[in-house]
């Protein structure tokens, strides 16, 4: 395969992830509790979450030139998009050829643009931007128990805050702590599935190699992502479906229910990835698709 090859075909993947003893994705409108169904009580992850993964794994190991990321922490977008229209090739051109040079340099040099997408008329506009990579949220396997922590901290804020012995004058320790909330999921199994469109990654400059980038981002960011708020997450699996040509052979739907996931004993908690069966029906898969397990 040359460098930089053209996607050519089609892909669907099942990707599964745990978290033990961790908030995966908190709910900012409930708390930062972790997001729940609230019909059925399992746990989902937000794309948006994942695809921030992505973003860091890709700034913390690419850096060549066209691997630069657009939506980064503390990023003025509408600067990085002045910076298109600072081009000679955008300059020459007027209307719709200049808001499509723009759009073509802000696909060339940052990743995410080319990978996810991108609304680029914030400021001035370099169009829009329709992903070939896209994703699912994702959902557990079974409904999550949330649980709530007290924590505390053994400093104050500010001198204000300090709490003193009426009677003595000294400093009342035992009160100088601050109170807190810390929620996790005990273990939660979350299952996600994702699509690579050969259509949207011809318009947007898409390789070969950038699909490979997002493989190993998807098998390796969360060993670059440890906070004490996440606890332990792990990638567990990645299925990927490969079609051998742009329009795919089946239905994405009839490809994801090859790959089942059971747990082993109902009966009691679920605490470890162990507790699961995976099986993938690989005599099921339709003429013109292979499945490649990455993890």
């Amino acid at each position: 395969m040359t460098k930089n090859a053209k996607i050519e075909k089609r892909y669907d993947f099942v990707y599964l992830f745990d978290v033990q003893d961790g908030n995966p994705n908190g709910d900012p409108d409930a708390g930062n509790m972790p997001r729940v169904d609230p019909e059925t009580g399992t746990g989902l992850v937000t794309d948006v979450s994942l695809k921030r993964k992505v973003r860091n794994f890709v700034q913390m190991t690419q850096y060549q030139a066209g691997y630069d990321i657009f939506i980064k922490e503390r990023g003025v977008l509408n600067n990085l998009i002045d910076e298109a229209y600072e081009q000679d090739v955008v300059k020459e051109n007027k209307g719709a050829d200049k808001i499509e040079q723009a759009r073509q340099f802000m696909c060339d040099k940052y990743y995410d643009v080319r990978t996810f997408g991108a609304v680029m008329s914030t400021g001035k506009n370099a169009g829009q931007v329709r992903g070939p990579v896209q994703l699912t949220f994702s959902r557990s396997m079974h409904p999550i128990i949330t649980l709530e922590h007290s924590i505390t901290r053994m400093a104050v804020a500010s001198e204000k805050e300090i709490k003193v012995n009426e009677e003595t004058g000294e400093e009342n320790y035992t009160e100088n702590r601050t109170m807190g909330r810390k929620y996790t999921v005990p273990y939660g199994l979350y299952r996600c599935h994702g699509f690579v469109s050969a259509h949207f990654a011809e318009s947007t400059g898409f390789t070969q190699d950038d699909l490979e980038v997002f493989w190993q981002s998807l098998i390796n960011m969360f060993d670059h992502d440890h906070s004490a708020a996440r606890g332990q997450m792990n990638a567990r699996g990645l299925y990927v479906f490969e079609h051998d040509n742009k329009l795919g052979n089946a239905p994405a739907h009839k490809l994801f229910d090859l790959v089942k996931v059971e747990v082993k004993d109902a009966s009691k908690p679920i605490r470890a990835f162990s507790d699961y069966n995976v099986q993938v029906d690989a005599n099921g898969l339709p003429d013109g698709v292979s499945l490649d397990r990455k993890i």
